[in-house]
């Protein structure tokens, strides 16, 4: 009987995806048509904030962290993450993504398997700092563009529910889409149904960088426990 019943959920969650580009289309072309041109341009300056921040963060950041205060090599650390960034930004899942990155993190880095066995399934669930940055410009965005004018006490409070939220995202793609709508239903701000389906016309690309930025960020902390444990490092 569930065999049957997964089989049957299986087929239908395939006629959704097949029917998801028209029902996005359907349901973003009134705002293209009241907003006209604008809105692909504040969408583009979107992409581009989101992708400046994951960059910055998986550039300067994290590699500092580990050069400045604990004598890591970022090159060489890139150099073993390769093939789990790739398959970050291939498949957009952390969870997905998880296998490759013990096997680089231990086998290319030289951390112990008693590291990488705690802190990477941990931090897939817990340390998704790509998709903390990303909700928050999101819905700044999405306040900016709605008219909204947020108070110093409500960014607080947006930043603060990026971060609870993320934590209990799914590591599936697009997971992230519905904490921004309960962040938004929880700001007050109107419309947020509409911001959201506009949202999805740039989010594949931007689900793929920050799932590259939470796996990263994922093998940095493995990288500092393992050092910080005494544990001698190929990096």
């Amino acid at each position: 009987f569930f065999r049957s019943a997964n089989d049957a959920m299986v087929i239908i969650i395939g006629w959704v995806m097949h029917l998801a580009p028209l029902g996005v289309f359907a349901m973003i072309l009134p705002v293209v048509y009241s907003t006209g041109a604008d809105l692909f341009v504040n969408l583009g300056k979107y992409f581009v904030t989101v992708l400046a921040g994951l960059a910055f963060h998986m550039f300067v950041t994290l590699p500092c962290l580990l050069r400045l205060v604990f004598g890591v090599s970022p090159l060489a650390h890139f150099k073993s993450m390769r093939p789990a960034l790739l398959l970050a930004l291939s498949s957009a899942s952390p969870s997905g993504t998880l296998p490759v990155t013990m096997r680089c993190v231990e086998q290319d880095s030289g951390v112990s398997k008693r590291v990488t066995g705690f802190t990477l399934p941990l931090g897939s669930t817990v340390n998704t700092d790509g998709t903390a940055l990303y909700e928050c410009v999101a819905v700044m965005f999405v306040a900016q563009v709605m008219g909204v004018d947020l108070s110093f006490a409500g960014q607080f409070f947006v930043v603060t529910a990026a971060l609870l939220t993320s934590i209990g995202v799914a590591g599936i793609p697009s997971a992230s889409l519905v904490a921004i709508l309960l962040i938004l239903k929880s700001s007050g701000i109107p419309g947020a149904e509409t911001a959201v389906v506009a949202l999805l016309a740039v989010d594949r690309l931007l689900d793929m960088s920050r799932t590259a930025v939470n796996v990263f960020g994922d093998s940095c902390v493995a990288v500092i426990v393992a050092k910080t444990e005494g544990e001698t490092l190929k990096v």
